[in-house]
């Protein structure tokens, strides 16, 4: 029997391996470095033990590699649960679920987070990953919103706005006590969007 289908298990591990210590670090070194120029392919390579070649390999790019950790953010945060979301008939109840879910992937790690937005400003390739995945979370809020009854385009847009804005991760932290933990500011959040859902629909909030 070849050896080959034993071998090639092996390089998977050990290339998965590898990944995971590079996105471990690439994290760390978000979590501690106190400039941007201070978080680079060579630091990330170091701290993981890894030759650079390696991170390149893995991810192609830094741009690649920082689309991985917003990927494994997410895992963490548990937005894979998300699409659930969309096929809940319920729509007050979905955007709810909604608001839950993002508030879960801002936790995920509030330090990272919050230097990744950061970097976002300085760098225009950061800047890019973390603006496509804003504006995924705009579409999604667009779709939930569409579901309402009677709402024109204007009033589809202005509620969008207004639960995106809600729904941010400077939403969230700003609301947050000082601790790492983020769940302290979902009550509110909720109470905000509900209040717009509100106004949208042409109530007085409670």
């Amino acid at each position: 029997m070849s050896p080959r289908p034993y071998r090639l298990g092996k390089r998977e591990e050990g290339i998965g391996e590898s990944r995971r210590r590079i996105l471990d670090a690439a994290r760390e070194l978000l979590r501690t470095a106190t400039s941007y120029p201070g978080f680079t392919v060579d630091a990330v390579a170091r701290h993981a033990d890894v030759a650079r070649a390696t991170v390149y390999y893995q991810f192609g790019t830094k741009t690649g590699l920082l689309e991985a950790v917003c990927d494994d953010l997410a895992e963490a945060g548990g937005m894979a649960g998300l699409a659930r979301v969309f096929t809940n008939p319920d729509t007050d109840a979905a955007i709810r679920g909604f608001i839950e879910a993002f508030a879960g992937f801002w936790a995920a790690d509030r330090i990272v987070m919050r230097r990744l937005r950061a970097l976002a400003a300085l760098d225009p390739d950061v800047g890019a990953v973390i603006t496509a995945r804003d504006e995924r979370r705009r579409q999604g809020l667009t779709v939930l919103v569409s579901r309402l009854p009677a709402t024109s385009g204007v009033a589809v847009g202005q509620t969008v706005q207004m639960l995106y804005a809600l729904t941010s991760f400077e939403t969230f932290d700003a609301l947050a006590g000082p601790d790492e933990d983020l769940s302290p500011a979902l009550p509110a959040v909720t109470r905000l969007a509900e209040a717009a859902l509100s106004i949208q629909a042409g109530e007085l909030p409670g």
